[in-house]
Order: C-alpha cells, then sequence, then structure tokens
C-alpha cells in the first residue's frame, strides 16, 4: 500500500469565506498515482474546518446568513473578538475521508470538497492530506 502526505496552501478573505479545494486534493491524489484506496483531508486550525456541500453562489450566502442566525457575529461572548468563529467552526469538521476510485476522488453530482474559513481576518490556511492505496 502507498502512503502520501501532501498539503494545500490556502489565502482567505476573512469571515466567512469558502474555497472549493476538490481539484486541488484531485491533485494531490495524481501524484500519489493512487488508482483505489481514500483520501484523508485535515484543516489543523480552530478557525477552520471542510465541509462536503453544492460550491453554488446562493447557497453558500444562505450558509453564511444560517451561520449569522445561530450565531451571532454580535453578542456578549466571554472569549475576546472572535468567539462566533470558533462556535460557528464547531458546526463543521475539521477532516474528511473521500474515496479513491480508478483514480478519482469520489464526490456525488453537487458535492464539492470546501474548506469554510470562519475567522474574522484573512489568513493563510495549510490543508493536511494524506493518500492511501494501491
Amino acid at each position: 500500500m502507498k502512503v502520501l502526505s501532501g498539503s494545500l496552501v490556502l489565502s482567505t478573505r476573512g469571515e466567512v469565506d469558502f474555497i472549493n479545494i476538490s481539484e486541488k486534493v484531485q491533485d494531490i491524489v495524481d501524484k500519489a498515482g493512487v488508482r483505489n484506496g481514500i483520501a484523508h483531508v485535515f484543516a489543523p486550525h480552530a478557525t477552520g474546518v471542510l465541509s462536503l456541500i453544492e460550491y453554488e453562489p446562493s447557497l453558500l450566502a444562505d450558509i453564511k446568513n444560517m451561520l449569522e442566525e445561530l450565531i451571532p457575529k454580535r453578542r456578549n461572548y466571554a472569549h475576546p473578538s472572535n468567539a462566533h468563529s470558533h462556535l460557528r467552526s464547531m458546526l463543521f469538521s475539521p477532516e474528511k475521508t473521500l474515496p479513491i476510485v480508478d483514480g478519482q476522488l469520489v464526490l456525488g453530482t453537487w458535492q464539492s470538497l470546501v474548506f469554510v474559513e470562519t475567522d474574522v481576518h484573512p489568513r493563510q490556511r495549510t490543508i493536511v492530506v494524506q493518500v492511501l492505496g494501491e
């Protein structure tokens, strides 16, 4: 079995930003040469997470609105400055594991693997990808 570790570096625009990383993860799978296996993708950040969603502008706006309704930016939180960012990130997972079949990531018809920035400032983020398989 092959195991390859890779990473992606992303520049976000700040709160709330969505970056489709599906193609970048597929590039790592291509470089690994794995035909069948899994790609494990991890965002090692307290306020940056991953989601499998339809990457469509009106849906992204709806998600942004939902986050504001559920966890408003303007509230009296105990944690200084960005408590809402940490709380919002708890609604998503920092990791996703995707199957690889015939050298391709398996995603549903409308699914994209998306990094979600919940922090208040633009950030440079690193995403760790491990590809395992044959």
